[in-house]
């Protein structure tokens, strides 16, 4: 599966942001770790998958360790992952095995179960829509309805889950809604707008009714949002957009609105190419995962208790 790679630079300010939340701002305190373990401390800890579902997010680990023990001015402890993401994973599986300060095991251990919990049950969700999906010619898309701040890493748990990105947000497509129609006057009107003032970003449309798509292919658009239809008038719509395509070109019909598991294959029956589903981002639960600490190897010998902070 290509799931493609998270920025490093906006994942390593997202982690910032994530570590001063928990720990003040930068460097930030943990006053509980660092009153009650010796800087010197090393030991092991296991990322462990607490329920059945697909990882992601197991690419944030690092970047907190690095971040948390740049912070804490220790070495950065090594990472050896015994999955990936995008792997279906068992309760109890161990993902990852970490190994350095137990002070900085600790210090991330929160932010990196933040993300990688809401990652992989962002990826979870959705390969549930993929399974469902699956043979019918049709895939699962999400939208711009995304935690504010989370919205690269969760669009990457959504390629880790097996679907795929619509667009990233309001600067990469065009997508002409009911108040831009409004705006402008009527459809051919917002499109030809958007043709002029950015020709060479891609148009979608949302479409209500049948006409409203016959008369948005006709301007030229090349990407449909079929919104809230049954299942009778989307397939009539499918149907007549087909039917325009030896003149005008393929165009990208897609499917949202009252969408639920039950109703995938159906949906996807009418030949429509994606199902777009804003619950994969905004209503997906956490897939629960631990970081487990083997006992610690103490202090080198010799070496002072820590002094109180």
């Amino acid at each position: 599966m290509t799931i493609g790679q998270l920025d490093e630079t906006r994942l390593a300010a997202l982690v910032a942001v994530a570590l001063d939340e928990d720990l003040g701002p930068a460097p930030g305190r943990d006053v509980t770790t660092q009153s009650t373990i010796d800087p010197a401390t090393t030991g092991r800890a296991e990322l462990v998958a607490r329920a059945p579902g697909v990882v992601a997010g197991l690419v944030v680990v690092a970047p907190v360790l690095g971040q948390v023990a740049e912070r804490l001015g220790l070495p950065v402890p090594s990472v050896h992952r015994h999955a990936e993401d995008g792997d279906r994973v068992a309760p109890g599986q161990v993902l990852a095995v970490l190994e350095g300060r137990v002070q900085v095991l600790l210090v991330a251990e929160r932010t990196l179960l933040n993300l990688a919990s809401r990652a992989s049950g962002v990826a979870t969700h959705t390969r549930r829509w993929a399974d469902v999906l699956a043979g019918t010619g049709a895939s699962v898309l999400d939208t711009r309805k995304t935690t504010p701040g989370l919205r690269d890493l969760e669009k990457y748990a959504v390629r880790c889950g097996g679907g795929t990105n619509k667009r990233m947000g309001l600067y990469d497509v065009a997508m002409v809604k009911d108040n831009h129609v409004a705006a402008a006057g009527s459809v051919t009107a917002a499109v030809r707008a958007v043709a002029a003032r950015f020709p060479e970003v891609a148009i979608q449309v949302e479409a209500d009714t049948l006409d409203q798509a016959v008369e948005a292919v006709g301007a030229g658009a090349r990407f449909l949002l079929l919104d809230n239809m049954a299942t009778p008038l989307l397939a009539e719509v499918v149907a007549t957009v087909r039917a325009m395509e030896p003149a005008v070109g393929r165009v990208e019909l897609e499917a949202t609105g009252n969408l639920t598991l039950d109703r995938a294959v159906e949906v996807a029956s009418t030949g429509v190419d994606y199902l777009s589903v804003g619950g994969l981002t905004h209503s997906s639960p956490i897939l629960d995962l631990a970081l487990d600490l083997a006992a610690s190897a103490g202090p080198p010998s010799g070496s002072a208790a820590p002094a109180p902070r």
